[in-house]
C-alpha cells in the first residue's frame, strides 16, 4: 500500500483535517510514531474498540515494534488506548452520554475553584501567559471550517488547563489534565464526521460544536473564556468562579439539549449551578 506524508504538529492535538499521516522520520522516531498512531485513531482508520495489531502497523509506518508500543504506552495515558492483560491493545469506545455528564460533573467542581484561587494567586508571569492564550485564540478565529473548529478546540483545552495550573495547586492541575476532555470531544466530533464509516450516532456532537465554537453563534466559547479571563486579571475571585462555574454549566446545558433527543435513555438532566451576571 503506498505511503503517506503527513506535517509534523504537535503532540498535545489532532493533525488538521486536510493532513495526511507519514512514516516517521528517524530522528523523531518516536514522537513521529506516536502522532501518526493518534490520527489514525482521530480518523477512524483504527475504529473505537478495535484491536490494534502491532505487527501491523510495524509494516505499514516502517518502524520497529518498539516505537510503536512506546506511542501506544502514551496513548493509553491518554485514554485513547487500553492495554488488557493477554489481549493486548485496543482502541477505547467513544464516550457514551452518561461518562461525557460524569466528566462535565467532575469539571464542575473543580474548575469554579481553581478560577477562583487563580484570581487571587496570579502574578505576572501567570497574567502574561493568560493574555498569550487569548491571543491565540484570536489567531484561531483566523482558520476556516473545520480547522478552525480544530484551532478553537485545541485552546480551550490549553486556556482551561492554564487556569487549572494558575490555581496553584498541582493535585487539582494534574486531576484536569487527567480527563482529557476536550480531546475525546474532538474524538466524538470527528466520529460523527465519519459516521458512516464508524457506525456511530452523534449528531448532537456536531451541534454542539457549531453552537459552541464556530461564527454563527459569535465565537460563544471565546466569548465566555474573556469573561473568565477578564475576572481574573482583575484579581476578582468571586467573579472568576462565577463566570467559570456559568461556563461549564452552559456547557453541559447545550450537549444535554442536542443529546436528549438521540439517546433519552440517558438523557442528562438540567442542573442550576449558577447564573451568569449579565
Amino acid at each position: 500500500m503506498p505511503k503517506k506524508n503527513v506535517t509534523k504538529k504537535s503532540s498535545h492535538s489532532p493533525s488538521r483535517s486536510g493532513t495526511k499521516k507519514a512514516i516517521p522520520r528517524r530522528s523523531v522516531l518516536s514522537d513521529e510514531t506516536y502522532d501518526a498512531i493518534r490520527f489514525m485513531i482521530f480518523k477512524h482508520e483504527i475504529s473505537p474498540g478495535s484491536r490494534v495489531n502491532i505487527d501491523a502497523l510495524a509494516s505499514e509506518l516502517e518502524v520497529s515494534q518498539t516505537p510503536i508500543r512506546e506511542a501506544l504506552s502514551r496513548l493509553e495515558s491518554e485514554g485513547l488506548i487500553v492495554k488488557e492483560p493477554l489481549k493486548g491493545f485496543s482502541a477505547t469506545n467513544l464516550l457514551t452520554l452518561k461518562e461525557f455528564n460524569d466528566l462535565f460533573q467532575f469539571r464542575l467542581l473543580i474548575e469554579p475553584w481553581a478560577a477562583e484561587e487563580a484570581a487571587r494567586k496570579i502574578d505576572l508571569a501567570g497574567k502574561a501567559a493568560l493574555k498569550a492564550e487569548m491571543q491565540s485564540a484570536r489567531t484561531a478565529m483566523k482558520f476556516r471550517d473545520t480547522d478552525q473548529l480544530q484551532a478553537l478546540t485545541e485552546h480551550d483545552a490549553r486556556f482551561h488547563s492554564l487556569v487549572a495550573n494558575l490555581s496553584g495547586n498541582v493535585s487539582v492541575a494534574e486531576a484536569f489534565e487527567r480527563t482529557h476532555c476536550h480531546l475525546h470531544l474532538f474524538r466524538l466530533y470527528m466520529a460523527n464526521n465519519l459516521k458512516g464509516r464508524a457506525h456511530v450516532k452523534a449528531d448532537f456532537v456536531s451541534e454542539l460544536f457549531a453552537d459552541y465554537y464556530l461564527l454563527g453563534s459569535g465565537h460563544l466559547a471565546i466569548t465566555e473564556h474573556i469573561e473568565i479571563t477578564e475576572a481574573i486579571l482583575a484579581g476578582n475571585s468571586k467573579e472568576a468562579r462565577n463566570s467559570m462555574q456559568a461556563h461549564i454549566d452552559n456547557s453541559l446545558k447545550r450537549f444535554s439539549n442536542q443529546g436528549s433527543d438521540s439517546n433519552k435513555s440517558t438523557s442528562i438532566k438540567k442542573k442550576k449551578v449558577g447564573k451568569r451576571k449579565r
